[in-house]
């Protein structure tokens, strides 16, 4: 799993608590003033221009509600 976002963003730390709490390893990638990084990430997300965006497998999932829904549901 990979979660990207920034270091302004309380979604992407929410994000982060929530799989730590849960015990699932995760990849943080931070696009903080990184102008490059970021357009690949909008573009790898299908236009999401918002984070954090947050990859299972190499699939878009969405961001931090969709993660909760998502372990909620299935307990990754």
């Amino acid at each position: 799993m990979r979660v990207f976002g920034t270091t302004r963003c309380g979604s992407c730390r929410r994000a982060e608590a929530l799989l730590e709490r849960e015990g699932i390893p995760f990849e943080k990638i931070d696009v903080t003033g990184d102008d490059h990084a970021r357009a690949a990430l909008v573009e790898a997300a299908g236009g999401r221009r918002t984070v954090p965006v947050i990859f299972v497998d190499g699939r878009v999932i969405g961001g931090y509600e969709d993660l909760v829904r998502l372990v909620a549901a299935h307990g990754i």
